[in-house]
């Protein structure tokens, strides 16, 4: 528990204080950039750009070697994955450009035909005697063993410039990802709004090899959107408390690695972005799943009470226990079941909204109004005291419920 402690307050040493704060970054530039692949609905291109970089990281580890290095360089190993992954960015443009699949069939496409390539090249660079090839298995899970300090700082300088250039685009994406054809017509080139959208998360898909792995890394860029929309409506909201969350991911998940070396990153990470999202899943107050049942359940009691005070008005039995424990809870009928006074007026009124609806409908013919009526909204949310007055005219005086 001292370890854990000693890490998330970034007492555990400079470096693992630095992968931490440099896993945080990353874990904020992929929520802001993953939000506007979630809400332009493309979030398996993420998927196909994360998994085209692992033959570019063969690559460049058999190019380094070839030039007489060890092949282990992380900027070099990024820069190949880097390439990679843009080649497959463009290789799913041309391919649904160019001719009738859709999308999602060349993202499945190139998704494993590079994932495949990815592999037989590791499996290659495995048996020979060249280079260091120890490790190269991080970049499919996310690993900060042997992390150095440059390690870090690149990742570190690699997210903040993601958030900088997100925070200047932030606008035309918003408009490319809600309305692309509006955005057009405004002047937006939306293809090349696109293009940086996703070189945006490509960016960090790169620079999130080490750390949480091609794999995991489009779980860090679509659960912190996914969770901040429960929460807001509101796109610039959903962009900084996705960032919130991944950063909050990172952060703890670099931390209890750092504290736990044994325990892979990448993976804490996404479970700690996923326990995020569960929790808002079942607790965030307007799409929340316990906020829906509660909703429900208060529109049943809604139902319920309309339709005793209906049945008092009529003067009929009620037999349904829920509805009586509810008229009873509110006053309105004895443990006997007799109407109270409350009770009786309660009835009074709903009877005669009832009666003023029928009147409205003559009155108005306009379905667009009186449509309105659900049987649960008030008429004086509908129509004007006049209006409701001018009703009470043509129906004459009210009737009283008998006891």
């Amino acid at each position: 528990m001292e370890a854990v402690l000693a890490a998330l307050t970034l007492q555990a040493g400079y470096n693992a204080a630095l992968v931490t704060l440099g896993a945080a970054l990353l874990g904020f530039a992929a929520g802001t950039a993953g939000t506007f692949l979630f809400l332009r609905k493309r979030a398996l291109v993420s998927d196909a750009m994360a998994h085209a970089t692992l033959p570019g990281v063969g690559l460049a580890f058999l190019v380094m070697v070839a030039l007489g290095g060890e092949g282990r360089s992380l900027f070099g190993l990024l820069v190949g994955s880097a390439l990679s992954a843009l080649a497959g960015l463009l290789l799913v443009d041309g391919i649904t450009r160019r001719t009738r699949l859709a999308e999602d069939a060349a993202i499945g496409a190139v998704l494993s035909v590079f994932f495949g390539a990815g592999v037989v090249l590791l499996t290659i660079i495995q048996t020979l005697d060249r280079g260091r090839q120890a490790g190269l298995e991080s970049f499919l899970l996310g690993s900060t063993a042997g992390m150095l300090f440059e390690d870090a700082v690149l990742i570190a300088a690699g997210g903040a410039t993601v958030v900088a250039l997100i925070w200047l685009l932030r606008r035309p994406m918003t408009l490319v990802a809600f309305d692309p054809g509006y955005a057009a017509a405004t002047g937006v080139d939306t293809r090349r709004i696109d293009l940086a959208m996703m070189g945006l998360v490509m960016a960090v898909t790169v620079i999130g090899l080490k750390l949480v792995g091609l794999i995991l890394i489009v779980a860090l860029l679509i659960i912190p959107a996914v969770t901040a929309r429960f929460w807001t409506d509101r796109v610039e909201r959903v962009l900084w408390t996705a960032g919130g969350i991944g950063a909050a991911a990172g952060y703890t998940g670099a931390a209890l690695s750092a504290s736990a070396p044994s325990l892979p990153t990448g993976p804490i990470i996404v479970l700690l972005a996923a326990g995020l999202f569960t929790g808002s899943l079942l607790l965030s107050p307007g799409r929340g799943v316990l906020a829906a049942v509660l909703s429900r359940r208060r529109f049943q009691a809604r139902v319920h009470r309309r339709q005793g005070l209906l049945a008092l008005a009529r003067s009929e039995p009620i037999h349904d226990p829920l509805t009586l424990r509810l008229l009873r809870a509110e006053g309105l009928i004895r443990p006997d079941g007799v109407a109270t006074d409350k009770g009786r007026a309660q009835a009074a009124k709903i009877a005669r909204d009832e009666r003023r609806w029928d009147v409205a409908r003559e009155v108005h013919q306009d379905t667009a109004l009186t449509g309105r009526y659900d049987g649960l909204t008030p008429i004086e949310e509908v129509f004007t005291p006049d209006e409701i007055a001018g009703f009470d005219a043509r129906l004459g005086p009210p009737h009283p419920v008998g006891g």
